[in-house]
Order: structure tokens, then C-alpha cells, then sequence
């Protein structure tokens, strides 16, 4: 996907510090936790979810120390992988700043881009690199431990630039989700419906990664041949099903089958439209 360079004048970016830490969610089973990290690891997008306690941790996003005096084109050029996230953020930042004022709809803010290595506070909690990519609502940042692509390369077969602005894509939808009330809905209808938490919990994922699709569409001159496939085979390789290796239980199934995933990121993509996603996917219940 040819993005154009990103304007250091128009993303949020900083460096995350550890600390404290370990992983987040309390304690967890050796079993379990091995199922929560591959659940996670791509594209899990929620740790909190997840784990069942980040959300409503008290923590706290920290800079790594001397960072402050580090401008933003410093930190999005310190690797390819950063450049290109940084990329990712500066095009959906226009996209769908652009998107709020057709609709007009108020209340778009820009979320943070948070690089980070090993582990990070946020104010979600803790986390290390292994539950991957993820997105906390309480600081509105996405984090992203670069180290994560080549994982997602040489252990999912899922390479490629598109695979990875699908990566920042998916979790700028869950942003999305936060600032336009979709996720609290999303919460509080999982609170008084325990039963449902995991169908509901599917339905967010999959809204996400329609939402991932619709930036692709809106952005169609920008698509380079081969990109559209690179994107069917991340959704095919996260599925719940082709991570469990077909063991999918009420446990572990959080977000959707491969095909029901990669349904969603072509109705986005084929669409363009955000709407057609609430109308398809929110109402799955």
C-alpha cells in the first residue's frame, strides 16, 4: 500500500517506559495464559478483554527516560516498522477526521501511538510484548512493540506492509469504537448479559476489523496488487479456529472464526462505508 510519508506535525507519538509489570490480568493458569497469548498475539487487540482486569487497573503511561526531548520524526523514523506505523496513523488520522465531518459527527480526536520494547505501563495496566499489539481506552493509546511483526511473519505466515497497516487499522478501530460510545454499549450490554459476553465480544472484533476494511476502501488508489490477499491471509491466519487449531470452546472463542473475520475486513473494504458495518455486524445479537 503506497502511504505517503507521514507528517511529523500530525501524529500523536511517544515512547511507553516499563516497569513494574509482568503480565497484566492477576494470576492465570499455565494453560490458560498460553491460549490468552496466542488469542492476543494477533491482533487480540484487547488484552483487557481478555484477561479480564486491565480495564479499570490503575496504572500509568510512562516515557522512557530522556524521551522527552525526542520530536516525533525521530521516534517514527527509529525502524522501518515504525515509519510504516507511523505512516498508517497519519493516513487514518485524515481518513477518519475526513469521515466525522461528512457524517457530521463531533467529537474526533487523534489517538497516541505509543513504541515500546519488552514491556509498558499504560493506563490499563501492565503488559509485555507478547500479548502483542493492543488498545487501551483509558489513555486512548495504541501500543506497539515493533519487534512484534517479524513474529507475525515468521510464525503466522502473515507478512507484508498491508498485513501490518491492518494491524494499525484494526486497532484504530477500537479507538473508534471508544470516542464514538460503541464499546461502552458493547461493555455495559456484556455486564447485564454475561451469557452473551463472548458472542458480544466477537461482534467488537469483528466491527473492528470491517472498520479496518473501510479505511482500505476509502484509501482504493492507494492498494498495490497483492495487498487485498496479504490481508485475506492475516484474517485467515487469526481467526479463533485457526489459532486454536480448530478447538474453539466458549473460552477461547472471542473473535470470530477465519471466515467470519476475513468477511468482515471484505465487506469494509468492498463497502467502504462504516455504516454498512453497524448495520451487519452490530447486529449480530
Amino acid at each position: 500500500m503506497r502511504l505517503n510519508p507521514f507528517n511529523p506535525n500530525s501524529v500523536n507519538v511517544r515512547r511507553g517506559g516499563g516497569g513494574g509489570g509482568g503480565m497484566p490480568g492477576g494470576k492465570v493458569g499455565c494453560g490458560g495464559l498460553v491460549v490468552v497469548l496466542i488469542g492476543a498475539l494477533v491482533f487480540g487487540v484487547d488484552p483487557a478483554q481478555m484477561l479480564g482486569s486491565m480495564e479499570g487497573t490503575q496504572g500509568s503511561a510512562t516515557q522512557r527516560t530522556g524521551a522527552g526531548s525526542e520530536s516525533a520524526a525521530q521516534i517514527c523514523d527509529d525502524n522501518q516498522y515504525a515509519t510504516e506505523a507511523c505512516n498508517a496513523l497519519s493516513n487514518l488520522n485524515q481518513t477518519w477526521a475526513q469521515r466525522f465531518q461528512e457524517a457530521r459527527v463531533d467529537g474526533f480526536r487523534q489517538p497516541t501511538l505509543v513504541f515500546y520494547s519488552g514491556r509498558v505501563n499504560s493506563a490499563c495496566g501492565g503488559a509485555t510484548s507478547a500479548v502483542g499489539p493492543f488498545y487501551c481506552p483509558g489513555d486512548e493509546g495504541i501500543y506497539i512493540d515493533t519487534s512484534f511483526y517479524d513474529t507475525l511473519q515468521r510464525q503466522l505466515g502473515a507478512g507484508g506492509d498491508f498485513a501490518r497497516y491492518y494491524v494499525m487499522a484494526h486497532e484504530y478501530a477500537h479507538h473508534l469504537q471508544t470516542i464514538t460510545g460503541i464499546s461502552g454499549q458493547i461493555r455495559s450490554a456484556q455486564q447485564q448479559n454475561p451469557r452473551q459476553a463472548n458472542q458480544l465480544s466477537v461482534m467488537m472484533e469483528l466491527h473492528a476489523d470491517c472498520y479496518a476494511g473501510v479505511w482500505a476502501g476509502r484509501n482504493r488508489n492507494l492498494i498495490e496488487p497483492g495487498d487485498l490477499e496479504e490481508g485475506m491471509r492475516a484474517a485467515a491466519a487469526i481467526g479463533d479456529d485457526a489459532l486454536t487449531g480448530g478447538r474453539v470452546s466458549s473460552e477461547n472463542f472471542t473473535h470470530g472464526t477465519s471466515q467470519q473475520r476475513m468477511a468482515a475486513l471484505r465487506l469494509g473494504m468492498q463497502s467502504a462505508d462504516d455504516n454498512q458495518c453497524d448495520a451487519q455486524i452490530l447486529q449480530m445479537r
